[in-house]
């Protein structure tokens, strides 16, 4: 892939344990790298759930002492994060100042606030989101969901004609994306069969696609190209794509060009401004640990957010969209006119007063994510997810080929990759493997028939409990053989 300047000190953390030396297969290496862990203060912010939670039959509160149930190893941030302690505290102070305010609570502060009134929680909520993102604050929204964002964004950045009407996307897309690049295609009298360009692996064993091979699709295309939407990070393989480079080419095209960062907002170093991305659009419950379903992010570069006044007459310029009351310009939104002049940047593109319940739980979050920084993040990230996969690889010395039943299909190279292994494991073992984890407390997420996640989130995950994992995950491969 092309350079990454951003990740070429990745060795200024904790040792990467890459040698052969029977002490760094000992719990207590990785517990000595846990204590060198700058970012191990952080783990106390969030609620792991425990071994015992996991298998309750009820939510009813219990009086058992939290510190004597063992956690659970909760692998699984890239599909939903942890809840903050904090969420609670900033929840229940959204429903005081409902509860005690009412309608005036969208204009009235308070000396203990940990939100602005209700109708500035959007700002607040761009404000902490700008740096997780590598954005300005103007280039950024906390609205809506994922697939929402993307059909709104789409029909702004969409603007097809008979020459150049194609849509280049993965072959292995998340589905929602397929699906709504497949109804903008419909929705535009458009064949979905002429207009989707899918670039599929050229080696399904090992499904990932290198920057060449996208280069090559987007120009043998170029003339018929009106848009493509990537994913920064692959969800199936885990794969970190070269947004810089790949943005670069498709704008040598003349091709606009958008990213869905599911998997890799507040997982990798983003840079969305720097790299010239034209949009790109998240949601916030995987690593942003927002809650199931929680409010999302959009991304609109500083280019295609300005509005202009015409020199001619009273009429603004701006880039069309989808445009809705919330958008409008803060100083004439109480008018109630009916003239739409958009807020200049992202915020411009959102539609409907947003739910300050769930810009709560995101920004709850978000402070979080503040208090530490994306580059220590993915500092911590290249270090623990490269040790996981150091012990799937090496432990123990003495395995054999049949120990390990699995290959690893997330690429090798730290740069293109986030906090996520993809194991692929050997037909007929997925289901006993997934139950011993189970059993064990051990919690990750599989993509059928045969492929299971293992994500270490850097601000809750700790290397002994990648050591732990890697234990119970290699005792269960080795048992699953044997009963087959």
């Amino acid at each position: 892939m092309g350079s990454r300047q951003h990740v070429r000190d990745i060795q200024s953390g904790p040792p990467l344990p890459y040698t052969d030396d029977i002490r760094a297969y000992k719990k207590e290496y990785a517990e000595a790298l846990d204590a060198q862990d700058p970012l191990r203060s952080f783990r106390d912010e969030f609620i792991i759930p425990s071994k015992k939670d996991l298998k309750r039959k009820t939510l009813a509160a219990e009086d058992d002492n939290e510190t004597s149930d063992p956690k659970s190893i909760y692998l699984c941030g890239n599909s939903l994060g942890v809840q903050p302690r904090s969420t609670q505290k900033y929840i229940e102070r959204y429903l005081r100042a409902w509860a005690t305010k009412g309608v005036t609570g969208h204009f009235v502060s308070h000396e203990d606030e940990l939100l602005p009134p209700f109708v500035d929680v959007d700002t607040a909520g761009s404000k902490l989101m700008a740096p997780v993102v590598g954005a300005s604050q103007s280039e950024v929204a906390v609205m809506g969901t994922l697939t929402a964002n993307l059909h709104l964004l789409m029909a702004s950045f969409y603007r097809p004609t008979k020459e150049k009407f194609k849509i280049i996307l993965e072959g292995k897309a998340f589905p929602s994306d397929h699906y709504a690049v497949e109804s903008q295609l419909r929705h535009h009298n458009f064949d979905p069969k002429e207009g989707m360009v899918l670039i599929e692996p050229e080696n399904l064993d090992k499904p990932t696609l290198s920057t060449e091979q996208i280069i090559k699709v987007i120009d043998d295309n170029a003339s018929s190209t009106a848009l493509v939407l990537l994913s920064a990070i692959q969800f199936y393989t885990g794969q970190y794509f070269d947004i810089e480079r790949i943005t670069a080419h498709a704008h040598s095209k003349n091709i606009l060009i958008g990213w869905d960062c599911a998997h890799a907002a507040g997982n990798v170093d983003l840079r969305l401004h720097d790299w010239n991305v034209d949009f790109a659009a998240w949601c916030n419950y995987k690593y942003l640990n927002s809650g199931p379903g929680g409010m999302a992010g959009i991304f609109v570069h500083e280019r295609h957010g300005r509005v202009d006044e015409k020199q001619s007459d009273s009429d603004v310029t701006f880039r069309p969209r989808l445009s809705g009351w919330w958008g409008s310009d803060l100083a004439t939104r109480f008018n109630m006119e009916n003239k739409f002049t958009p807020q200049t940047g992202a915020a411009g593109f959102q539609l409907s007063n947003p739910s300050v319940l769930d810009i709560t739980a995101v920004v709850a979050s978000l402070e979080i994510f503040n208090r530490a920084t994306m580059k220590e993040i993915r500092q911590k990230s290249v270090n623990i997810t490269g040790y996981l996969e150091h012990l799937l690889l090496k432990y123990p010395l003495d395995a054999s080929a049949a120990d390990k039943p699995f290959t690893i299909i997330t690429p090798s190279n730290p740069a293109e990759r986030g906090a996520q292994l993809s194991i692929r494991l050997q037909p007929g073992l997925l289901d006993r493997i997934l139950h011993s984890l189970e059993e064990n407390g051990v919690v990750i997420d599989e993509r059928k028939p045969d492929v299971i996640r293992v994500a270490p989130a850097p601000l809750y995950n700790t290397y002994a409990e990648v050591w732990e994992f890697c234990q119970i995950f290699l005792e269960a491969c080795k048992e699953a053989v044997q009963a087959r």
